[in-house]
């Protein structure tokens, strides 16, 4: 109970002091807010971004494996030569893989043209930065993210007489159509017209939560005619259920052969799940939290210092009331305890503000953009104890200093 009482009137002397020289402990505590406002923010932006992220790799399909000529993740500078002279995939490659793979069951392989159209056009109205491909009938079965909201995707037998029909994103039939039914309607792209059948639904995943649908797809045969020239493929392929890891094997097995491999050789293709591009994400995350870790530590360690400086000044200043307290039997340790208490005070305060901070900032950017900006709640108690300990830290000289004053010597200060 002593002990509890004891504390409580360090507590209130703290706060005492900090109510008195509020604009000081205000300027001492700005490298802690900032130091802890900036982690909070960055962390809840990540946060944000991970769900988003491993929602949208998701909307691709858990079960699927995206395969390309080039290396897959995040890339810094040019291509290697290597990577530049690999020989493209082909059509044939996704065939390939959906016969000769038990593991696999279906394939998708889209052929997207170097020199496709930039946009779409009916009428006076113009969509431009689209996510244009040709693709076969199996899209519609092997991306999760490819439900229909009204209308059909394209079948085979349009694929093989190379009919010039398109299926498009909602946002765009929004933007060229407003409240018409696109269904039956032509549209321009690049040059030639093509019949809507189909609008895709907009996935509900989606970074920032607006991502606007700019999908245009036709069928594969009819790229190859328009765009004869075209040659850079992508294959997804859908594996068994509970089987990812034996198509894995089983594609590597059958494109190594077809592209002529070497035993020794290295693949000159990649692929990717679901979960390692969210590996790879993490992983990416992983650095920016060490780039946070080392900026936020220059703020706290900026706010700590300046903390003792305060606390120092502040033992200087109460030396007459050191000596009273002192001549009146307090102890050592409750000198101590008080100062550092209110060393504790003045940053587990800041901490609070640079929480707060960081919440209403990220709050801000998930209203501004709609980018689901969320603090976790262990970012929080790790930065209300980080700001405390700060105080502990920085607290210890100046504490030690007072309950060392010699109490005559302290009553005799002016």
């Amino acid at each position: 109970m002593k002990i509890k009482q004891d504390i409580r009137e360090n507590l209130a002397l703290a706060l005492d002091t900090l109510r008195v020289h509020k604009l000081r402990s205000f300027l001492t505590l700005l490298g802690v807010v900032i130091g802890v406002a900036v982690p909070i923010l960055v962390v809840a932006l990540m946060a944000g971004f991970d769900q988003n992220l491993q929602e949208a790799i998701s909307g691709f399909g858990v079960d699927t494996i995206g395969i390309s000529q080039f290396d897959s993740g995040p890339r810094i500078g040019r291509r290697s030569s290597e990577e530049r002279k690999r020989k493209p995939l082909t059509a044939e490659d996704g065939f390939a893989i959906e016969e000769l793979c038990p593991a696999v069951k279906s394939v998708a392989t889209s052929i997207f043209p170097e020199n496709g159209p930039a946009g779409v056009r009916y009428k006076d109205k113009e969509v431009m930065g689209i996510e244009f491909r040709g693709t076969f009938s199996s899209f519609i079965n092997v991306y999760a993210n490819a439900a229909m909201k009204r209308g059909r995707f394209f079948n085979d037998a349009e694929d093989d007489k190379r009919v010039k029909v398109v299926v498009i994103g909602e946002n765009i039939a929004e933007a060229l159509f407003g409240t018409l039914d696109p269904i039956g309607k032509e549209i321009l792209v690049g040059g030639s017209t093509f019949l809507v059948i189909g609008v895709f639904e907009k996935p509900k995943t989606g970074f920032g939560g607006n991502d606007e649908d700019r999908r245009v797809i036709i069928p594969y045969e009819t790229v190859k005619k328009i765009w004869p020239q075209a040659e850079q493929h992508f294959i997804r392929a859908q594996a068994q259920e509970g089987q990812i890891d034996l198509a894995m094997d089983q594609i590597r097995e059958v494109l190594r052969r077809r592209r002529g491999v070497k035993f020794n050789d290295p693949d000159n293709f990649s692929m990717q799940t679901s979960q390692q591009a969210i590996e790879q994400f993490h992983a990416i995350v992983g650095m920016v939290a060490l780039v946070t870790v080392a900026i936020s530590s220059v703020g706290l360690l900026v706010g700590g210092v300046g903390v003792m400086n305060i606390m120092l000044v502040s033992v200087t200043e109460r030396t007459r009331e050191i000596g009273v307290r002192k001549a009146i039997g307090a102890r050592r340790r409750d000198i101590n305890s008080q100062f550092l208490l209110e060393a504790m005070t003045l940053t587990g305060v800041g901490g609070i503000l640079g929480i707060l901070l960081g919440a209403i900032a990220a709050n801000g950017v998930r209203l501004g953009t709609g980018w689901n900006a969320a603090v976790p709640m262990w970012i929080v108690a790790i930065a209300l104890l980080v700001s405390v300990m700060v105080g502990l830290v920085f607290g210890v000289w100046p504490a030690m200093k007072a309950a060392r004053l010699d109490p005559v010597e302290a009553l005799r200060y002016e």
